[in-house]
């Protein structure tokens, strides 16, 4: 009998854990990493703000550094009329699709010690994810019309 609870309980233990494919993103994503690039599908330049916090001039060059084993990372901006104190946040990795390779990924802006003042955070898609590359994508709304942002990252 407790050989069969034993079953069960392993069994809903990988049944209900993060997949395999969310285990290896996480030991991918581990580490420091440049944001180099921030496109919009939108033609013309736009004033794009990021996260509720910087221009995307800011956001270019940022330095960002993720840490899996308690979901947490920290990014510093970058430019010379950007404020560069580090910013905290929370991270969590959702696989959509393990065929296609989609994944959500939703990051929770935090104080220092892990705490948020509002609850929410942003919900993109990681469209990549290798060794040496990221690449999120954000879908937003402008003038009623959709438009892509999407955000380049090379690890450092």
């Amino acid at each position: 009998m407790k050989k069969l609870a034993l079953i069960a309980l392993t069994f809903c233990f990988l049944a209900c854990g993060a997949s395999k494919t969310v285990r290896q993103s996480k030991k991918v994503i581990k580490g420091d990493w440049t944001l180099t690039t921030v496109e919009s599908s939108a033609i013309g330049d736009l004033k794009i703000t990021l996260l509720n916090d910087a221009e995307k001039a800011c956001f270019e060059n940022s330095t960002w550094q993720f840490i899996p084993n308690n979901n947490t990372g920290v990014y510093t901006l970058s430019g010379l009329n950007c404020t560069t104190d580090q910013r905290y946040f929370s991270f969590t990795i959702d696989e959509i699709d393990e065929d296609t390779g989609l994944y959500n990924f939703l990051l929770k802006p935090t104080d220092k010690k892990g705490k948020s003042e509002t609850n929410s955070g942003f919900r993109l898609e990681l469209t990549s994810l290798s060794d040496t590359a990221m690449q999120w994508q954000q879908i937003v709304t402008l003038d009623g019309k959709p438009i892509t942002i999407t955000m380049n990252f090379t690890k450092f």
